[in-house]
């Protein structure tokens, strides 16, 4: 039963009652009939002339039983259901351990977090045996005052009393220190995103917009010659869409070529791709398939090697788009007529807009947070800095600023920014788009967004290393020079992940145990909430989310400032490229128009007599893909060790922080404990196949 809850006591107490009173008859005629208001009414004065006996007031305590009983078979259930996914990830091995492949050097991060939980659990006990020996005057926040005749009862309150002095005059500067220097970055990072924040405003109030250099119907010139690259490995789930979507955009045939850049490993998915690819061939599209044979450099390698094909050298503009977006039919009508009027500009990009934002809690929360990265970020240092990191995808280059920049390097994994940086360095300025959005797609587990953000926040660690040298000794001018160090890499790729977890995945469960070293009230919960409603402005619409958006941002850190150490310090991880998992959603008017134009494509192709022989390789694969039984990939939970460890941390200072009355600190480590907690047992999110 669930418990329900009486508040009728909160309201007057006048004479009045409101409702029906409750008669209890019994069938017993040594019992007598009473009227009951409220269950604390038999325990009021009894009036004369209406005698009650205990029977009535057995009763009475029967109810309340009931609803007693009811309140802990609820809570009950639900704990033995927590306990119940513990034990099957845990216990019973059905968890797979998401760390169990990596290095010594990577597990250092667990065994520091370990160790911590450790110590937690050593001082929780030595806390608890005080509390309950009634030694009150060792509850002190900001001093330790120990009575200087104070009767020592017995070896452990020798160690007890020994602990307190050491606590106050070693550990508690330390965590101190610390913390301030922490908090020093959190404001510094704070100020940074009301800046941003400034901006975006400005540029609504002045509706500012790029403006177009010249009509592309009425220049002279006419329309110039692009080329279309989609790099794909393995998009099994989404490569028809994608090719689909780019052989659809409204460009003259003859100035337009698109490239497709597999570097699938799967024979059974290169044909896939292929009887695409020849599919839309036949349909009149000037589309090529290439599939390299040295697979090296990752996605870097595969663009180098199809910008060094002799053909290129008669195009003006690329456009770049990964194997799962769908851009408009007018995409490239959009942007680039950008380019005209203006020969110092190398990138016009385009926004990302996402079929499955509302698929489930995690993608919500990722929409919050790329919301606010393009139309705040990427907006404002377009229009006041002309300046941001390239995206990858979604995005036109000016052929020549790409080869007077250096070309794409395979020495990190992110070559997009590493591109963006060398360009800015040579010059060039980029354009952002806010209102050209091309669909695509959110990683809808958390083991491919896990992996997706350890590879945007180690590659960047690496590019600054080795991008460093270059921007000092660029020609650029010193604004944009400590643009790029401080603000592009340093606060926005290092010191944020760094304050984050150290701040408050650390320091603060620690505090809870070193009182000495408390932190303020507005630390842990006006400025991070203040932050999070900024964050969440450019997505009005997951307000309802704010809440659960903190919690994981902050769990999200443990994964980041992992990821921030492995390419600073070039650890093998950092070297690492997986392709993030898809599962090819599209939105339910997408798919219908796509089916209509497939079905009138395929009837005017079979009506004009098209080729037979590409017919029928078509069939033969489409008789393969049926008649070929795949086998059905198990979906499975896996194990965060990181975040386990972390989730106990916090929730043991969850419960010293009961000892000292800390409200606040309480709810705030209970709840960032069990968002740890979910997240370590990979329960939010879609399973991984």
């Amino acid at each position: 039963m669930a418990p329900s809850f009486d508040f009728s006591r909160w309201w007057s107490k006048d004479s009045s009652r409101k409702g029906n009173p409750v008669v209890v008859t019994m069938e017993n005629p040594n019992y007598s009939v009473v009227e009951i208001d409220g269950p604390d009414s038999a325990f009021q004065p009894v009036e004369k002339g209406r005698g009650r006996n205990a029977k009535q007031f057995t009763w009475v305590l029967l109810l309340k039983a009931h609803r007693a009983v009811g309140c802990v078979a609820w809570l009950g259930n639900s704990l033995y259901s927590l306990l119940g996914t513990v034990k099957k990830r845990l216990i019973l091995g059905h968890g797979v351990s998401a760390e169990s492949d990596k290095s010594g050097k990577t597990r250092f991060l667990l065994g520091v977090i370990v160790t911590f939980l450790v110590m937690a659990l050593a001082f929780l006990t030595f806390e608890l045996v005080a509390h309950f020996n009634g030694w009150h005057y060792f509850q002190q926040h900001n001093s330790l005052h120990i009575p200087q005749t104070l009767e020592i009862k017995g070896w452990f309150h020798t160690v007890y009393v020994g602990w307190l002095e050491f606590r106050a005059d070693y550990i508690a500067p330390i965590i101190q220190s610390l913390s301030a220097f922490c908090i020093i970055l959190f404001l510094i990072q704070s100020v940074d995103r009301m800046i941003l924040s400034l901006g975006c405003f400005w540029i609504k109030y002045k509706k500012i917009k790029p403006l177009i250099g010249e009509d592309l119907e009425g220049s002279k010139d006419g329309y110039p010659m692009v080329l279309v690259q989609i790099p794909m490995c393995n998009e099994k789930e989404v490569y028809e869409q994608s090719i689909s979507a780019v052989c659809q955009l409204d460009w003259p045939k003859d100035r337009l070529l698109i490239q497709v850049l597999d570097d699938s490993d799967d024979e059974g998915i290169q044909w896939l791709i292929k009887g695409e690819v020849s599919k839309w061939s036949q349909r009149g599209s000037n589309i090529i398939y290439r599939h390299r044979l040295l697979r090296t450099g990752y996605k870097a390698g595969n663009l180098k090697s199809a910008m060094s094909c002799d053909y290129v050298k008669d195009y003006e503009f690329v456009a770049i788009f990964d194997a799962d977006f769908q851009p408009n039919p007018d995409f490239l009508k959009q942007t680039v007529p950008h380019f005209k009027g203006d020969p110092e500009l190398a990138l016009v990009q385009a926004r990302w807009a996402f079929v499955n934002k509302e698929e489930n809690l995690l993608t919500r929360l990722q929409n919050i947070n790329l919301c606010f990265h393009f139309e705040v970020e990427q907006q404002v240092n377009g229009v006041f800095l002309n300046f941001f990191g390239f995206n990858g995808t979604a995005g036109v280059w000016r052929i020549k600023a790409l080869e007077e920049s250096g070309g794409w390097l395979e020495r990190t994994t992110v070559e997009d920014m590493d591109i963006a940086v060398r360009a800015h360095l040579n010059g060039w300025k980029f354009i952002y788009l806010n209102d050209v959005k091309v669909l695509c797609e959110l990683p809808e587990s958390y083991e491919a967004y896990r992996k997706q953000q350890h590879r945007w926040h180690s590659g960047p660690m690496q590019l600054f290393r080795l991008c460093l040298p270059a921007i000092l000794t660029s020609k650029i001018g010193f604004w944009k020079k400590t643009n790029l160090i401080f603000l592009f890499f340093l606060l926005r790729k290092l010191i944020l992940p760094f304050y984050s977890f150290t701040l408050f995945c650390i320091i603060l469960p620690l505090t809870m145990f070193v009182p000495e070293a408390e932190l303020p009230i507005w630390v842990i919960c006006y400025i991070p909430v203040f932050m999070s409603f900024l964050n969440i402005l450019p997505a009005p619409k997951s307000f309802p989310f704010i809440v659960p958006y903190l919690l994981f941002e902050n769990t999200m850190s443990v994964t980041k400032f992992n990821a921030m150490v492995s390419g600073l310090f070039q650890l093998g991880s950092s070297y690492e490229w997986i392709v993030t998992k898809k599962s090819g959603r599209s939105s339910e008017p997408d798919l219908l128009a796509a089916e209509e134009r497939d079905s009138k494509a395929m009837s005017l192709q079979l009506h004009r007599g098209s080729s037979d022989s590409g017919l029928s390789e078509l069939n033969k694969i489409k008789e393969c893909q049926v008649t070929v039984p795949r086998p059905t990939a198990k979906k499975t939970n896996k194990i965060y060790k990181k975040e386990l460890a972390l989730a106990f941390l916090l929730l043991t200072a969850a419960v010293r922080s009961l000892l000292s009355a800390q409200g606040m600190h309480f709810y705030y480590l209970l709840f960032q404990g069990v968002s740890f907690l979910l997240v370590g047992l990979d329960l939010i999110g879609e399973q991984m196949s």
